[in-house]
């Protein structure tokens, strides 16, 4: 027997309907176009290292591999071994001592932390204070909580810092997490350790949880060593931070992160995870352990090449005329676009007359108008053919509107 009535329409859930395209969908898309058309396409579009994971590291997943303990579920919190090894690399780097059982969790991936950890702290109608520009998950994160993000307009004057009087004192009593990103990605700016200090002090006095992705503090130039939320002063009342190896080691490709700082923040964050994922390989994470006690030589050899692209990139750009600031971390150069374009106009035309992908700021926020991203993690070889076809470019006039 038929049933009766009108069969109901088939819906996504509005979350996802709500929900805009990854950003960097749309970059490896364009990409894709034009290399179908036998074009060859450079880009420096998404931050994802060419340089090979450490052989030490690998032998390590060699030799896990071959374990049949790990052959099983792992733990959602990760391997005690792996957590002992972020907390000693946090005590070694940082001076911040950590409970291995109660104040560190592994993640398979910081963005996957990042992703979950508003579902540890936002209920539908509650407000993150994030970043704008940012890296796209920290409001993401948010929506799927059912929560709502207010964006604080990070400022070229100010080095790009958040400015806490620019947040309104009824936002900030009604929200319930404040995002920090430093190093920042997009735009390379860095922070010290007065700046975590001011965050926590601000953090305290409207009740604020403090979420900080330090996924670039390994990756400094010029004599700058970036400082840990955690080293802040009462910072682990209040503060979980995001760690993850993909750019120190070069091991996006193996998603290996960690999350540390206030026991009952991990313990939200485990709670959940325990919940939707049933942990990372524990091989993989063996390869997380050796990467985490990498010699700072090593690190330092790594860091070289990003800073000798940092220099040759940023003299390409300015040899056009754009006013490129080299960064003193990250892997990105966060530059202007020319007077007159947007950051997607300027991105077109590069696409269109150079064959070059670089970002468009605005995909990282309505503050991230005006300026475009270009990533260092572009071959040596790459990043000369890129400057070569932009010598003696001559940017037309803008596009008339």
């Amino acid at each position: 027997m038929e049933r009766e009535g009108r069969a109901k329409t088939l819906e996504l859930a509005k979350r996802v309907q709500q929900l805009p395209p990854y950003l960097f969908v749309g970059i490896s898309r364009a990409i894709a176009e034009k290399r179908a058309k036998g074009i060859d396409v450079i880009s420096f579009g998404i931050g994802d290292p060419d340089i090979p994971t450490p052989d030490v590291v690998l032998d390590a997943l060699e030799k896990g591999a071959h374990k049949p303990a790990n052959h099983r579920y792992p733990e959602s919190e990760g391997l005690p071994e792996f957590r002992k090894a972020v907390c000693d690399f946090y005590q070694r780097r940082f001076g911040v001592k950590l409970d291995p059982a109660t104040e560190a969790i592994n993640l398979i991936g910081a963005k996957e932390g990042i992703g979950h950890a508003a579902l540890c702290f936002i209920d539908t109608g509650d407000v993150a204070i994030v970043p704008d520009p940012a890296y796209p998950v920290y409001a993401t994160g948010t929506m799927f909580a059912g929560g709502t993000s207010h964006l604080v307009s990070l400022h070229e004057k100010n080095g790009f810092l958040m400015d806490f009087r620019d947040i309104p004192t009824d936002v900030a009593r009604k929200a319930k997490i404040l995002w920090l990103n430093y190093p920042n990605n997009p735009t390379g700016a860095v922070a010290d350790l007065r700046f975590f200090d001011e965050a926590v002090r601000f953090c305290k006095e409207f009740d604020l949880y403090l979420l900080h992705d330090a996924c670039y503090t390994e990756v400094t130039f010029d004599g700058y060593v970036a400082p840990s939320a955690l080293q802040a002063k009462g910072a682990r009342d209040l503060t979980i931070e995001f760690y993850s190896l993909s750019k120190t080691a070069n091991m996006t490709g193996w998603r290996v992160g960690a999350a540390v700082g206030n026991a009952a923040m991990v313990n939200a964050l485990m709670r959940v995870k325990s919940n939707l994922d049933s942990g990372q390989a524990q091989a993989i994470q063996e390869m997380g352990i050796a990467a985490l006690n990498l010699p700072q030589k090593w690190i330092d050899s790594n860091n070289a090449i990003y800073k000798r692209r940092r220099d040759r990139v940023v003299s390409g750009l300015r040899d056009i005329g754009l006013d490129a600031v080299a960064p003193r971390a990250g892997l990105y150069i966060w530059t202007k676009a020319p007077p007159g374009y947007t950051s997607g106009d300027f991105a077109k035309l590069l696409l269109d007359e150079r064959d070059i992908v670089v970002t468009p700021g605005r995909g990282y926020g309505p503050a991230g108008e005006g300026y475009v991203r270009l990533s260092l993690t572009t071959p040596d070889d790459r990043i000369e053919q890129g400057l070569k076809r932009l010598k003696g470019w001559k940017i037309p006039p803008p596009p008339t509107r």
